[in-house]
């Protein structure tokens, strides 16, 4: 069984506080990387690609 590490708080403090200003919060699940997307008001087709680009560890 895979073990994921947990954020660092500080980045949980911001994500949530991302949330509660109406953005949308997507990290790359990859351990280690420092990738997130953060959005507001975009199309789904938008929403789908800056989704694809985060969770695939391959393209950053």
């Amino acid at each position: 069984m895979k073990q994921v590490q947990p954020q660092p708080l500080s980045e949980r403090i911001s994500d949530a506080l991302a949330l509660l200003a109406g953005k949308r919060v997507i990290r790359c699940p990859q351990p280690g990387c420092l990738v997130s997307i953060r959005y507001t008001t975009v199309t789904p087709d938008e929403a789908k690609r800056l989704t694809d680009f985060a969770t695939d560890h391959t393209h950053h």
